[in-house]
């Protein structure tokens, strides 16, 4: 799809388009893309439509000339572009951790869009540390010259990620990197990006606000057990904030959860279901 000033932004469309159910938007982290979400939308796409995007500077859209165009309120722009390009009035959004975010921002700028809302290891306050070593992580690129030494170097990064199996780390490794002009596997995002984070713009502030635009709209949010991300508090805060708030606690996962493991799996079948 063409974006409001012109870029090209790519998304994956699954399922079918006339299916009763509302479709399911997915909205990745800060670095990552839709194909995150491949392995739930193809348990998904049997029964509804599933829609994905790639923001700006990430995966196979294009990039931004203006780093500073890498903010929040260019990316909800951005997807309610998407949302009329597809005809999708009314969706459930499954967003992990920036993704959460903007799901929440969606509630505030198209309130009559969301019906229900998944957040993966993210809420209204955004530990900072974990933070810290994102803006760390993200903001330098570290070629690796094949497959295997790219999979060895984030098995040693992101030790607390869910995967288990060789497979499931490749997968991991192909939505992470790319293969440059140089033969050589590159971070698929624009390491810019984090100068939009390191000059404030988008930084996180107080969410609150946007977080009780959720109102009587559904909400299952999910934290990894030992998240950096989303701190345990801020978990017990949201309950409180929002009492019909269903949570659910991904043991011995870090930032974030891939939704793959067996608890996030039945909480995320039983939830969709409602809608």
């Amino acid at each position: 799809m063409t974006a409001q000033d012109g870029l090209s932004l790519y998304y994956r469309d699954y399922g079918d388009a006339l299916s009763p159910r509302l479709p399911l938007l997915c909205l990745s982290g800060l670095t990552r893309n839709s194909a995150d979400f491949a392995r739930i939308a193809a348990r998904a796409a049997s029964e509804r439509r599933v829609i994905a995007l790639d923001y700006r500077g990430r995966g196979r859209s294009d990039y931004d000339a203006d780093w500073r165009h890498y903010a929040p309120a260019i990316y909800l722009s951005d997807i309610a572009h998407l949302l009329a390009a597809t005809g999708s009035h009314r969706v459930v959004v499954l967003g992990t951790s920036l993704g959460g975010l903007l799901a929440m921002g969606l509630a505030v700028v198209k309130p009559t869009a969301v019906a229900g809302v998944i957040l993966n290891d993210i809420g209204p306050e955004v530990a900072r540390d974990g933070l810290g070593r994102l803006v760390d992580y993200i903001g330098v690129d570290r070629p690796q010259p094949d497959w295997p030494n790219a999979v060895a170097f984030l098995r040693r990064t992101l030790p607390m990620l869910s995967f288990t199996s060789d497979e499931d780390w490749l997968d991991f490794a192909r939505g992470t990197y790319r293969e440059g002009t140089d033969g050589a596997l590159h971070f698929d995002w624009d390491v810019r990006l984090v100068r939009a984070l390191r000059k404030g713009i988008g930084a996180p502030g107080d969410l609150w606000p946007i977080f009780g635009a959720l109102g009587d709209i559904p909400v299952l949010a999910f934290r990894g057990a030992v998240s950096d991300i989303l701190g345990p508090a801020t978990f017990e805060r949201m309950a409180a904030a929002k009492p019909d708030l269903v949570r659910v606690s991904v043991p011995g996962v870090g930032h974030a959860p891939s939704l793959d493991e067996p608890e996030a799996r039945s909480a995320l079948d039983e939830f969709l279901a409602r809608f």
